[in-house]
């Protein structure tokens, strides 16, 4: 588990599955689950260019609808594992 630091930031894990890569993002409690979206896309995909509508959050199994929540009101701390996934099934050929 990792500790908060001391100006309060902590690390969550990210899973984003369009390249299956596990990230560990610096946050705060005030860090939105739009800005951990926003921030393990880019990280993950090396662009910049990425249009984060396409994609949604999980955390504990459930898709997070409202965006706007912040860490602290979802009730995520440190190491909290979060899942980034198309927000669209994909087909398999």
């Amino acid at each position: 588990m990792t500790a908060p630091s001391v100006d309060g930031r902590y690390a969550v894990r990210v899973m984003v599955t369009p390249v299956w890569d596990n990230l560990v993002i610096h946050v705060d409690e005030r860090t939105t689950i739009a800005q951990l979206k926003r921030d393990a896309l880019r990280a993950a995909l090396k662009r910049s260019d990425v249009n984060e509508q396409e994609y949604v959050v999980k955390f504990r199994g459930a898709a997070v609808l409202d965006e706007s929540l912040t860490l602290r009101a979802l009730g995520a701390g440190p190491n909290a594992p979060f899942i980034v996934l198309p927000a669209r099934r994909q087909p398999v050929r």
